[in-house]
């Protein structure tokens, strides 16, 4: 208690004004009904707080609408709002509401806006939500495109690696096993070639657990892996043939198989370009790839490898993490293909020239 309770002053707020800081709740008539499940939900939501139903929207409510952009789930296929540059100088305040709407600090959207190359700016969890950051961003001067995760006739690994071809004058024989059979691939059937680095980043601990004493680690272990990785695109499929410098057999360049794998996949891709000189060639992943880390983020895995007792009364339990970009190449390597299949006459920019 204050040591003069009696002269300590009063709060200076009454009740005869509101505070400034309140949030004024919406009215009644902005409040929309959920067909479904018939409850009110906020004007703001794009989908029924309660049943997750899309909600109908009238002219008085629709623009009060802004998108959740959630994180996704790993299983989960979202859809993307991809920018499509030129982008005017956008002013200061402009910049702030878009990324404010699109969940990004300003910084790193302006860096996505002055890239000059069309890269993600929103993944969002439907078409309907999709589509609100689509036209919410065009009243900004902001143009952009929608790209599903999930591309017609691709299924749920998204890649065919290959683990090994032979090569003759007509085009390749891909294997991805030893026991499956060769898939053949013409010369001219060659589209696209997407490469970079997938890395890997791998922390394993050792962590002892007691009764009484605080909890302390006993041992840590780190490893850390660069790979590089090409996606290979045909006329025949929309899903690309991977190459994996670390797990691919090299046999096939015969006299010119080097020691090191990452020199072997560049003589690889080298061979390709020769032998299908129409192939287009894009190894802009390692230039953006931290600018795309806001929107297609690196996706980390924790596991637990279990307890064990290591004597009466201490126990110790194991944690792995793993980090990797190989899904953020995948997203960004279906994006170079769903430009190039947008605009045949090569509208990827400079990133895809020859």
């Amino acid at each position: 208690m204050h040591k003069d309770n009696e002269n300590v002053p009063l709060p200076t707020w009454t009740t005869d004004e509101p505070e400034d800081l309140a949030l004024a709740p919406f009215a009644p008539d902005q409040m929309v009904r959920c067909d479904e499940c018939l409850r009110a939900n906020p004007p703001t939501r794009v989908n029924c707080l309660y049943c997750a139903a899309v909600l109908l929207h009238n002219e008085t409510t629709v623009n009060l609408q802004k998108p959740a952009l959630r994180p996704l789930e790993k299983w989960e296929q979202g859809y993307n709002n991809i920018l499509l540059p030129p982008v005017a100088n956008l002013k200061p305040a402009d910049l702030a509401e878009a990324a404010d709407l699109l969940r990004l600090r300003p910084e790193d959207l302006s860096r996505i806006l002055t890239s000059e190359t069309p890269l993600p700016l929103a993944r969002a969890a439907t078409i309907d939500e999709a589509q609100l950051v689509q036209r919410r961003l065009s009243l900004l001067g902001i143009d952009s495109s929608i790209m599903p995760d999930a591309e017609p006739g691709t299924d749920s690994s998204g890649v065919v690696k290959v683990r090994a071809v032979e090569i003759d004058e007509s085009g390749i024989f891909a294997f991805q096993t030893p026991e499956a059979p060769f898939i053949q691939v013409p010369w001219s059937d060659f589209v696209l070639l997407v490469v970079g680095r997938v890395i890997v980043k791998r922390v394993e601990m050792k962590e002892r657990k007691g009764t009484r004493a605080e909890n302390s680690i006993l041992d840590s272990s780190e490893f850390f892996a660069d790979e590089i990785v090409a996606d290979l695109y045909t006329r025949a499929q929309a899903m690309p043939f991977r190459f994996a410098a670390n797990s691919f057999d090299f046999s096939c360049l015969e006299s010119n198989k080097g020691l090191l794998a990452g020199e072997n996949i560049a003589r690889l891709l080298q061979l390709f370009r020769e032998h299908a000189p129409g192939v287009e060639y894009d190894d802009s992943f390692n230039s953006v790839r931290k600018i795309l880390e806001p929107v297609w983020p690196s996706e980390q895995q924790n596991e637990s490898s279990g307890w064990r007792r290591d004597r009466p009364g201490k126990y110790s339990v194991g944690s792995i993490m793993e980090l990797t970009n190989e899904t953020q190449f995948s997203r960004y390597s279906r994006l170079r293909h769903h430009l190039l299949a947008a605009a045949p006459a090569n509208h990827l920019g400079e990133p895809g020239e020859n």
